[in-house]
């Protein structure tokens, strides 16, 4: 629904001149001079104002300072002579700009939303202090303050110094239209604004601001009359309370070149290529998320896929490991089986030797004289060998041993030029030396009968 339109008596329509060039400047006017290329957003984006680091990216404080609350920037006049004011770093060639804020009160307070080009193209949102059921929607074309009819107040829903709206301006090149919240409350066709001389045409910054029209130290008393009258400071502070703004521009590029001194839209070339400001938007708007927030924003499918995989790792890991542990005991089985092969061969190899030697006479001793000999080779007697007894006291209790003719053993007692060691040894008349592979152990041991029997 339109809301029906207020527009202002002539005397104070001729003032609002002052409090717009007041408010609005250039720093350099492709009308006059070569200007540098105007950077562009090229994209769309909802500027929240509730950290200092939204303003500081993405605009220039142009004049005072900000703070920040729970409803967002706070534009403050603390006192007089103070007009806290922001601009956009970036241009829109076209585009909308929706803006929640909620006006300051204060008689003679200003406060406004102001889309801004070099040449001075200018749309306005502007509320007065002192007016708390109406909001002004004002325009011009390239600075010309000729004719004082463009501004028209509407009716807000209720009283904007209390309440937050949605104001937004949609730019195009064939019209511009103001909106409250979802209301259409005015249109401006390109062929109305003296047949486009006067409309709106060239890349615009946008600006939010709050400033004093009725402060009698910096304005004329036409501009007070307009502004409601003489501001009061001992009534400070006044504040202008901004949310969001969300802007976008209807044109794609990295910058807006002005191609001559018309100021028609025709003649501004947009640089292709990314613009600045949208990379900075894409990586400040890109956070940093924890890995539970990143496995919460996971989908299902996505989820079950990472289920399936893990346990697909794990089930490798675990085949791994026993494939190792197979293959090592395989290997462990192998070297086991090896080493008792040797074992196997070398107790061959010994029991071999033994029976060579058993064959060669069970200790070194030829066949015939193991035929002399009694059933044990090394404890039998004949009568061609000599045993070399030691008795339990040594060389006290040896004697000599022989047999007589029939074979009967016979004890001689040692001489006295017998030796006299503990282990006295009288060597056979036939030596057969046992050989050093073969050492077998006595018969009897050490202490089994008072003395022991040592062949040589």
């Amino acid at each position: 629904m339109q809301f029906k339109s207020l527009v202002l008596l002539a005397g104070a329509t001729i003032l609002s001149p002052f409090l717009i060039q007041a408010q609005t400047f250039t720093d350099c006017n492709p009308l006059n001079q070569t200007c540098p290329n105007d950077p562009a957003l090229g994209t769309n984006h909802t500027f929240v104002f509730n950290t200092s680091s939204t303003v500081t990216d993405y605009f220039n404080i142009t004049a005072g300072s900000l703070t920040y609350g729970d409803n967002g920037a706070e534009f403050t006049i603390a006192k007089q002579g103070e007009s806290p004011t922001i601009q956009s770093k970036f241009y829109i060639f076209f585009g909308q700009v929706s803006v929640i804020m909620k006006a300051a009160t204060g008689v003679g307070i200003v406060s406004s939303i102001v889309l801004e080009s070099d040449d001075l193209d200018e749309v306005d949102w502007e509320w007065i202090g002192g007016n708390n059921t109406h909001a002004e929607t004002n325009y011009f074309g390239k600075g010309n303050t000729t004719a004082y009819d463009r501004a028209i107040w509407y009716p807000t829903p209720a009283d904007p110094t209390a309440n937050f709206y949605n104001y937004t301006v949609d730019w195009t090149a064939e019209r511009i239209e103001w909106w409250i919240d979802d209301s259409l409350v005015r249109t401006l066709k390109y062929e109305d604004a003296l047949n486009g001389q006067n409309f709106p045409q060239t890349p615009m910054t946008v600006r939010l601001g709050i400033w004093s029209g009725g402060d009698p130290k910096g304005n004329n008393k036409g501009t007070i009359e307009w502004a409601g009258g003489e501001t009061d400071f001992s009534k400070v502070p006044f504040t202008m309370y901004v949310k969001s703004a969300t802007i976008q521009d209807y044109s794609t590029g990295s910058a807006y070149e002005w191609g001559d001194k018309s100021g028609s839209w025709q003649s501004i070339k947009v640089i292709s290529g990314n613009s600045t400001i949208a990379d900075t938007i894409t990586k400040n708007s890109t956070p940093t998320l924890s890995l539970g927030e990143k496995w919460g924003n996971l989908s299902g499918t996505t989820k079950l896929a990472v289920y399936c995989g893990g346990g697909a790792a794990a089930a490798a890991v675990v085949s791994a490991f026993l494939f190792t542990f197979l293959r090592q005991r395989r290997n462990g089985r192998l070297e086991r089986e090896a080493y008792n092969q040797l074992l196997e061969k070398q107790q061959q190899d010994a029991y071999a030797d033994q029976m060579e030697l058993h064959n060669k006479g069970l200790g070194g001793f030829d066949q015939n004289s193991y035929a002399t000999q009694g059933d044990d080779a090394l404890g039998g007697w004949s009568n061609n060998h000599g045993t070399g007894y030691v008795g339990p006291i040594g060389s006290a209790s040896s004697m000599a041993m022989s047999a007589d003719e029939s074979g009967s053993p016979v004890v001689v007692q040692a001489s006295e030029h017998s030796p006299r060691s503990p282990n006295m040894v009288l060597h056979d008349e036939e030596v057969n030396p046992q050989t050093a592979e073969f050492n077998m152990k006595p018969r009897f041991g050490a202490n089994s009968n008072g003395g022991s029997y040592m062949r040589m």
